[in-house]
Parts: C-alpha cells; sequence; structure tokens
C-alpha cells in the first residue's frame, strides 16, 4: 500500500543518510558536502529531506502495535 511504499522511500534515505554520517565519523569526510558544496542549497536540502524522512520512520517502531 502506499504508506509501505513511502516507508521503504524514507528507510532508503534514511540508510544513505547513515552512510553519510558514517563516512563523516570515520573518515571526517562529508559526501554530500563534497558533491555539491559546503552549504549549498542542494547540501541543506538533502539534509533536510534525510531528517524528515528519518521522522517519518519513527512509524516503523510503532507498525507492530497496529497489526
Amino acid at each position: 500500500d502506499l504508506i509501505e511504499t513511502l516507508q521503504k522511500v524514507c528507510l532508503v534515505f534514511t540508510i544513505i543518510g547513515a552512510i553519510v554520517w558514517g563516512l563523516i565519523g570515520l573518515f571526517d569526510f562529508n559526501l554530500v558536502a563534497s558533491i555539491f558544496g559546503e552549504g549549498s542549497i542542494i547540501a541543506r536540502i538533502i539534509y533536510t529531506i534525510v531528517g524528515i524522512t528519518g521522522l517519518i520512520n519513527i512509524g516503523i517502531l510503532f507498525n507492530h502495535i497496529e497489526d
């Protein structure tokens, strides 16, 4: 259904965000900033999308309660 598809798309973005944070933590390398430029509008949009998708994925924690 639509909600499940949305959560899967959001989960992909959240995983990408986790990989970016892993690169920052392990190698002090910001992939998004290196591709789009530090503080660029595109980088800010990407960070915002990843943040929003992380919040949407909170619903996954509660899926088992509704079933």
